[in-house]
């Protein structure tokens, strides 16, 4: 196999930029790739990041994935509008009471989690069957797996993410394009540190004292203790990313951090949905010693180095 056209959206920061330069330094020089964002003026820690794979295995281009015209012309630049790999990597993320999001920003994450992609793939699908060749791999999250508290519509998108690329995998077999749901648990990057800032500076007053003082003072202390005990690094993704596409047969689901694993298991422990959201409401507001226990012991392990 020659040298694969990679398409990388969401490229001005964190995991897409970490992915669009781990393979434009790929080892074995397999890809060239093409790493996108939709401001331009938005490029310079990519191009820092980049050094001398910059404009040899790797350029930067304008792609919106809101925008249809967008997208459409970032393909027609390829050359015979080659794409042999697909990363859809940009998204925008929310948390928080429900009754505090407008429906007008959760169209707008939906707009770009889910519309975003479903854009991209159809611009390039039809090209790969007529290839007879691609693989199309998605940014996922384990919260598309697992649904988690204040995370509702977040979680909403991503579980939409699964199951449009659950759907289409069975389709695209068919061509021999391979499909795969890369999915991390906490990563530590700026667009997280945004969303989290956003939710201490969120306005409480739609929803009621109680719902608002768990958001505040359980949830938020707790998701910090579940980053810094579990969170991965974008580089860190973007080598299992990197594993998961040069791999001969890539899976359909790839979760990227193992320490993160129970708690989606016990999705699948139990068809009925008891044990998970028994387990989650129990760590969440009955044992709270046994749940900074654990996060201790996953501490421990990471530090040991089964974060791998």
């Amino acid at each position: 196999m020659g040298t694969r056209k990679v398409l990388v959206t969401g490229c001005s920061s964190g995991i897409g930029l970490a992915v669009a330069v781990r393979l434009a330094k790929d080892e074995a020089k397999r890809f060239k790739v093409v790493a996108t964002m939709r401001d331009l003026e938005k490029r310079g820690p990519l191009e820092k990041a980049a050094g001398d794979a910059l404009n040899k295995t790797l350029a930067i281009q304008k792609l919106d994935v809101c925008c249809k015209e967008s997208i459409k012309a970032c393909i027609n630049s390829l050359p015979d509008r080659q794409v042999d790999v697909l990363v859809s990597n940009a998204g925008i993320g929310m948390i928080g009471p429900l009754e505090c999001q407008s429906i007008t920003a959760i169209k707008e994450l939906f707009d770009v989690n889910l519309f975003g992609l479903v854009r991209l793939v159809k611009e390039v699908l039809p090209d790969m069957k007529q290839r007879q060749s691609g693989h199309i791999v998605v940014m996922s999250s384990v919260m598309g797996l697992q649904g988690l508290l204040f995370n509702d519509v977040y979680s909403a998108s991503k579980f939409a993410v699964e199951g449009f690329c659950e759907s289409l995998a069975v389709q695209a077999m068919k061509f021999h394009i391979k499909t795969t749901l890369v999915e991390p648990g906490p990563v530590i990057t700026e667009f997280e540190r945004k969303v989290y800032e956003d939710a201490e500076n969120i306005d409480l007053s739609e929803t009621d004292e109680e719902t608002a003082r768990i958001f505040r003072d359980i949830y938020l202390p707790y998701s910090k203790m579940v980053f810094t005990t579990l969170g991965q690094t974008p580089e860190e993704v973007a080598e299992q990313t990197h594993k998961v596409i040069t791999a001969k047969e890539p899976p359909l689901r790839h979760q990227t951090n193992r320490l993160y694993m129970p708690m989606t298991a016990l999705k699948h422990a139990d068809p009925t949905g008891r044990l998970p959201l028994e387990a989650f409401y129990k760590m969440i507001f009955k044992h709270d010693r046994v749940f900074k226990a654990t996060l201790g012991v996953l501490r421990m392990l990471h530090r040991r180095g089964g974060n791998k």
